[in-house]
């Protein structure tokens, strides 16, 4: 649906179902239901006209490729984003500096993966605003808590470019004795190709060599959309 201006629609926060709102959400099913895009909107609070605090910060992650370049941004680069004043970069950066000296103070509280919808949760909210495909490594631990999340390629993702030593090296270098890989289809459909299957295939072979585990391989579409292929039983079998 577009405006009359020929610009993309987004409804504004109270134009959306009451479950569907951030904050909504968040005291209903818990912050840890909430993706990383719901989460910044409600720091953010307000969006722009024609576009809301959602789609804004789902264009502010994709903009710095995901919650790590977000939070490497100095405060200028996010001053200069279209829709964060001044007031709103501080609010950013401090919740930011807030979660990190939380990490610093208790390590063992991280993310932990039970089902590809984890991922989804962790993930998909700014890999499906990317208009690149990208590839992306969950390094796991042996509890599947996350111990960090590593960018292995941009631009296409095809059997031909992806070689699973790159795929593997972060968990090999960290010790990780688990991976989850993730990537996304720009086009919005998560329909896995004939190559995701034989890219999985292949590292589910690679892993099993190393000794290092790929637990699943999810593909991000738009709308909330995604796909695990170890679910679909496909290069897992």
């Amino acid at each position: 649906m577009t405006s009359s201006g020929g610009g993309q629609y987004h409804p504004t926060i109270r134009d959306l179902p009451q479950g569907e709102r951030p904050r909504e959400r968040l005291s209903k099913y818990g912050v840890k239901q909430l993706s990383n895009t719901e989460l910044i909107a409600i720091l953010l609070r307000t969006g722009l006209k024609g576009e809301n605090v959602l789609a804004l910060s789902a264009r502010v992650l994709a903009q710095f490729n995901g919650l790590a370049g977000v939070g490497r941004a100095t405060f200028a680069e996010l001053c200069a984003q279209r829709g964060l004043s001044e007031a709103k970069a501080c609010q950013l950066l401090a919740a930011l500096e807030l979660g990190r000296r939380l990490v610093s103070l208790a390590p063992q509280e991280r993310a932990v993966i039970q089902s590809p919808q984890d991922v989804a949760n962790l993930l998909a909210a700014e890999m499906a605003a990317l208009d690149q495909e990208h590839l992306r490594v969950l390094l796991l631990s042996t509890r599947n808590e996350v111990l960090s999340i590593q960018e292995i390629y941009v631009g296409n993702v095809n059997s031909s470019m992806v070689r699973p030593a790159e795929v593997f090296r972060p968990a090999v270098r960290d010790n990780a004795p688990s991976i989850i890989v993730v990537h996304n289809h720009p086009s919005g459909d998560p329909t896995p190709s004939a190559e995701d299957v034989a890219i999985t295939r292949a590292l589910v072979s690679s892993g099993k060599m190393l000794g290092i585990e790929l637990l699943d391989h999810v593909i991000i579409g738009s709308g909330g959309r995604y796909i695990s292929l170890n679910e679909k039983g496909l290069g897992f079998k």
